[in-house]
């Protein structure tokens, strides 16, 4: 049996960009993350998934080869939504402002659905060498080294390393927020906050 390291996620059969064939695609994905919030993985299966979103289990099939490629199609929808978000913050032209508002979205990104986003968590640590995952760890890497490269923050050292440690930061707080269920965005927008901007300011 292959490990982690090798194994991927199986990927939907095709994705519809357009009409009503991409509506059907949306509906599934939709019903596969009810599903997981109302009842959890326990009760996640096809037959459900499809009941869900009113398809048949054949139009199901027809677009995501089992729940492995479901459970990718939301991680890929939601990690999408991250990075949105994280692409609108750093257009701030002012680097402390941009910085708070890439925070606020990673914690709105946790907090908006959190059962799922706590399900979704656990699902991409499962095969941490996912081809979607390593694709969403460079875009957001890529990321923060842009915006702390800017002039009006704290110079570090080496900047990659630096993107690397706070991104890591602020997953591991907005994670471990997300398993102890708060429900305080503000609170925890500013711990994390105070944990980057201690780490950044404190550079050698």
């Amino acid at each position: 049996m292959p490990d982690t390291a090798t194994r991927q996620r199986p990927r939907p059969r095709k994705i519809p960009r357009q009409g009503r064939s991409a509506e059907t695609v949306r509906a599934i994905v939709e019903a596969a993350a009810r599903i997981l919030e109302r009842d959890g993985l326990g009760a996640f299966t096809t037959n459900a998934v499809a009941e869900r979103a009113g398809v048949s289990i054949g139009s199901l099939y027809q677009y995501f080869p089992g729940k492995e490629a479901l459970l990718g199609a939301l991680i890929v929808r939601e990690t999408s939504l991250l990075i949105a978000g994280w692409e609108d913050a750093v257009a701030d032209a002012d680097g402390r402002r941009a910085l708070q508002a890439l925070i606020a979205a990673a914690v709105d990104h946790q907090l908006r659905r959190p059962t799922l986003a706590r399900l979704l968590d656990v699902e991409e640590a499962r095969l941490p060498f996912d081809d979607e995952t390593r694709r969403v760890a460079r875009r957001l890497h890529a990321i923060l080294l842009s915006l702390l490269t800017r002039t009006d923050l704290p110079r570090q050292p080496d900047a990659d390393v630096a993107a690397q440690d706070v991104l890591a930061i602020i997953k591991g707080m907005v994670d471990a927020a997300g398993e102890r269920g708060e429900q305080d965005r503000d609170a925890l927008r500013t711990r994390v906050a105070r944990a980057v901007h201690g780490y950044l300011e404190n550079a050698a």
